[in-house]
């Protein structure tokens, strides 16, 4: 039996979030990249962790550090996929590009993203229990576009800061569940173009590597191939992320359980409610390393 590995995006980061990691190599060459000491105390400033140009490179060092600490104790992974910014720690869980690597391109985007909207202020808000009709409504009134795809009735929405919490309000109203979400721009909206086109410049000379696993992208699927993987990196910047055909994707690998690597259980529990019969749990559920590799051992040898 085999396992799968979903990265976390932005939005759950918190002071507390992984409390097993250890300080490695990883964790410090985030925190020189982003100048700083103690990425905890740091992130107990939710103005300093909400924004782009910092939450991106910490978000991506916390994630391959999480792994370069799982992974040699566990089997390799069957597939694996990223959540927006954390596709691109998936892609070097992949073996598509060294940790520096990604800390570097998750610096990059970040500051590429934050350029293309210099004059805009944009943001994200999450709504579930969703008609398409209410959907439609919601982004003509409000001047929405849908960012990712996570379910049926389950979208993210980019727009103007400006609207987003009437378009809260507005949903809430007719029953939908609706937050404001702690991120700053619109990712994955055409509010993105110019740093996509920025992205996929930067991208083109270099050396990425073919996926050394099963490896699904939020804008193309399964990708292995370098063409394939720079264009799917920059692609996702300004067109939706489809994370419910990446869940798909995963789903028929038939894996035995889904380990969730960064901030927060909202990957877990959206794979728990779709996908009932194949446990997922977040690293950000256990106090050890330990535990998360008991666990993960235990699932798999009860599938045996």
């Amino acid at each position: 039996m085999s396992f799968a590995i979903v990265v976390s995006g932005q939005g759950m980061q918190h002071p507390d979030m992984l409390p097993w990691l250890a300080e490695d190599d990883t964790v410090r060459a985030m925190q020189r990249m982003l100048s700083i000491d103690d990425w905890r105390a740091c992130a107990k400033d939710p103005v300093w962790a909400g924004r782009n140009a910092n939450a991106q490179v910490l978000l991506t060092g916390l994630a391959l550090a999480a792994w370069a600490q799982l992974g040699p104790h566990l089997p390799a992974p069957a597939a694996v996929a990223g959540y927006s910014v954390g596709e691109l720690a998936a892609f070097a869980v992949a073996g598509v590009f060294d940790a520096d690597t990604a800390l570097g391109l998750a610096r990059r985007r970040a500051a590429l993203m934050d350029r293309a909207v210099a004059a805009n202020a944009t943001g994200l808000m999450s709504v579930s229990g969703v008609s398409q009709s209410l959907l439609e409504r919601l982004c003509e009134e409000f001047g929405l576009v849908v960012a990712i795809r996570n379910g049926i009735d389950s979208v993210v929405l980019g727009g103007l800061q400006a609207m987003l919490p009437r378009a809260v309000e507005a949903a809430q109203r007719q029953g939908a569940h609706a937050v404001l979400l702690h991120v700053q721009v619109a990712s994955h909206t055409p509010w993105m173009a110019e740093a996509a086109r920025g992205f996929a410049a930067h991208v083109a000379p270099m050396a990425f590597r073919t996926a050394g696993m099963p490896l699904f992208s939020d804008a193309q699927g399964r990708v292995a191939q370098p063409p394939q993987l720079k264009h799917a990196l920059a692609m996702q910047i300004d067109h939706p992320v489809r994370w419910d055909e990446c869940m798909e994707g995963i789903a028929g690998r038939r894996v035995a359980c889904v380990l969730e690597i960064g901030p927060g259980q909202a990957l877990a529990r959206q794979w728990n409610s779709r996908y009932a019969d194949t446990p997922a749990r977040s690293v950000d559920e256990f106090r050890s390393a330990d535990a998360i590799v008991r666990h993960v051992r235990k699932v798999l040898q009860a599938g045996t």
